[in-house]
């Protein structure tokens, strides 16, 4: 996710923070000190309040991340390869490959909303027990709190929503029922925007009532409806796209210019000439080195681009996304978040045969689907 940084790592998981949790702990602290903590226990010192409220922060932030933890490690146990777990204002997100069986998706879709249970639990447990030992009123409130927060993330992600947990459950038995994980994860993709615009009209009712939550909920029924889309939308061009491979999908033969040439060479030498928007560029010894699209070279400036050297513009070949002739594109198209973008090289032992752009896959998704109609 852009705007995160590396904050640490969990069992050789990679943890990383998006710039919104700084601003959620702080709104988290405030409201704990300003209002609930000095409602249950009054009287106090201020800097009582202030120094629980973000210690209360801080323990939520900590199940958050025991919350996506427990999905990490679970896919790991389930030989799913995880990438890295990123925090941000609306929870947590764990990137990992696909499960490969329907089973595996409900262990890792479960383990998370388990954990938040557990720790709502154990939470509420721990402040009835303190109340009856102790009867410290701050340390109470905390525990009641923390306890009731994680309650609520165990029982919201188990709605049957994606890309909440719920969702993924609903895909995972979808799958199992029809053997068809693209149409289960339909189902979920469904639910979710029915689900993101229900939250999102209640949270509108609410504020226009007066209750200011209502602009929260109003934002995570929009981020749930518009996300439940996009994997609505995957889901379909999976579907249509089952059974191709690259070396169907790819332009070929591949048009490669040299990446030494200055911008203006380049454009009248190689990409007049080629008549495609995306080109492959090779280095002094023919080896590929990356790609550049024409649009990028268009926006040099005229005084820059005989100065300029395309590889200078160009993707390296480092941050471009590989494939072999006879990968599924299905698959290849997963690992596009982790390997790099569109478009993607087609690559046969170190040799350059083909690319694979975003309207070649708009072209295969319009004739597969035209032929299954």
């Amino acid at each position: 996710m852009k705007g995160s940084i590396r904050i640490g790592n969990v069992r050789g998981v990679v943890l990383r923070a998006h710039w919104s949790v700084p601003l959620i702990m702080f709104l988290f602290a405030y409201g704990l000190a300003d209002r609930t903590l000095p409602a249950y226990a009054p009287g106090l010192a201020p800097v009582v309040y202030a120094v629980a409220g973000v210690m209360g922060a801080l323990l939520l932030l900590v199940s958050l991340v025991m919350h996506e933890a427990a999905h990490a490690l679970m896919a790991r146990r389930s030989g799913i390869a995880v990438r890295d777990m990123t925090l941000w204002a609306l929870g947590g997100m764990t990137r990992m490959d696909r499960p490969t069986t329907a089973r595996a998706a409900l262990a890792v879709a479960v383990s998370g909303p388990f954990a938040s249970l557990l720790l709502g639990g154990v939470a509420v447990g721990g402040a009835a027990g303190v109340h009856a030992a102790l009867g410290w009123r701050i340390p109470v409130a905390v525990l009641g709190w923390l306890g009731g927060m994680n309650l609520l993330l165990g029982v919201f992600n188990l709605v049957p929503a994606a890309p909440l947990d719920g969702g993924r459950v609903l895909q995972a038995a979808w799958w199992w029922r029809t053997g068809d994980r693209e149409r289960g994860q339909r189902a979920a993709g469904r639910s979710g925007q029915i689900v993101g615009m229900a939250l999102g009209v209640t949270g509108w009712l609410a504020f226009v009532r007066g209750a200011s939550g209502g602009l929260w909920l109003m934002a995570v029924g929009l981020f749930v409806a518009v996300v439940a889309a996009a994997e609505r939308r995957w889901a379909q061009l999976a579907t249509a796209l089952r059974g191709v491979r690259m070396a169907e999908a790819m332009t070929s033969p591949a048009v490669a210019g040299p990446d030494w040439l200055s911008v203006d060479r380049f454009l009248s030498d190689v990409a007049a000439r080629a008549g495609h928007s995306v080109l492959a560029l090779v280095d002094f010894e023919g080896r590929p080195s990356g790609v550049v699209q024409l649009r990028r070279l268009a926006a040099v400036p005229s005084g820059r681009r005989e100065v300029l050297r395309v590889r200078d513009t160009a993707t390296p070949l480092s941050r471009c996304t590989l494939a072999a002739p006879d990968e599924l594109l299905t698959d290849v198209l997963d690992r596009l978040g982790s390997e790099g973008g569109l478009p993607i090289l087609v690559m046969d032992g170190g040799r350059l045969c083909g690319i694979v752009t975003a309207h070649d896959i708009e072209r295969l998704s319009r004739q597969h689907t035209a032929g299954m109609a």
